[in-house]
């Protein structure tokens, strides 16, 4: 991979996690809590929860995920638009990715004090479906089915899964925020691009 803005945000983004894990004091003042956003006007809480993760596991899942589909997406993206356009698009998806996902959790819990959510998957969630309209032949492996799915196969199923899980509720990961990070990383894509959204379509059909 080459050292571009994929790789400082990896980076940033494990040192800084590493360094949360031993102080619950920091980790709670990067925690997503929309009771605070709302009250207190604490809004960098919308930014800081991409880099703080609960667990190993929650960082190495993302940060993994990160890599693959990110390192694929800002290559794809430096092509079309050049080393600085690709990387400055690339930013952007992750960025605000993280940030419109943290939109429905703020709607559905700014008055509940004891609300709170940490981490990147929002973010890589935008990545992620903005890899799969880029490309939606690309093949993509999750941990427990360890079979490529083409990503116009894998996005949907994805998606059905997390509306499923929101609607169930009792697992503890905000399933919203992945929906919303999806939702922003395919609308991007057909913003800057809409011919990769025309592209998806005929592929499919």
């Amino acid at each position: 991979m080459t050292f571009n803005i994929l790789l400082i945000i990896i980076l940033i983004t494990i040192g800084i996690s590493l360094q949360a894990f031993n102080n619950r004091a920091m980790l709670e003042r990067m925690m997503y809590i929309p009771y605070d956003c709302k009250h207190n006007r604490n809004f960098k809480r919308i930014f800081s929860h991409m880099l703080i993760h609960a667990d190993w596991a929650h960082l190495l899942f993302n940060m993994f995920s990160l890599y693959f589909l990110g390192d694929f997406l800002i290559k794809s993206m430096i092509i079309q638009y050049g080393s600085i356009g690709g990387q400055t698009h690339f930013f952007l998806i992750y960025i605000l990715g993280g940030i419109f996902a943290t939109f429905i959790p703020y709607i559905r819990n700014q008055n509940n004090p004891s609300y709170r959510s940490l981490g990147a998957s929002g973010a890589v969630s935008a990545v992620i479906f903005g890899a799969i309209i880029w490309s939606p032949e690309l093949k993509l492996q999750l941990i427990f089915i360890p079979i490529p799915i083409p990503g116009y196969i894998f996005g949907p199923l994805y998606l059905f899964y997390e509306l499923y899980a929101d609607k169930k509720g009792g697992s503890g990961i905000a399933h919203d925020a992945h929906i919303g990070g999806a939702i922003f990383g395919i609308l991007y894509v057909l913003i800057i691009n809409i011919d990769k959204g025309k592209e998806f379509i005929e592929y499919i059909f």
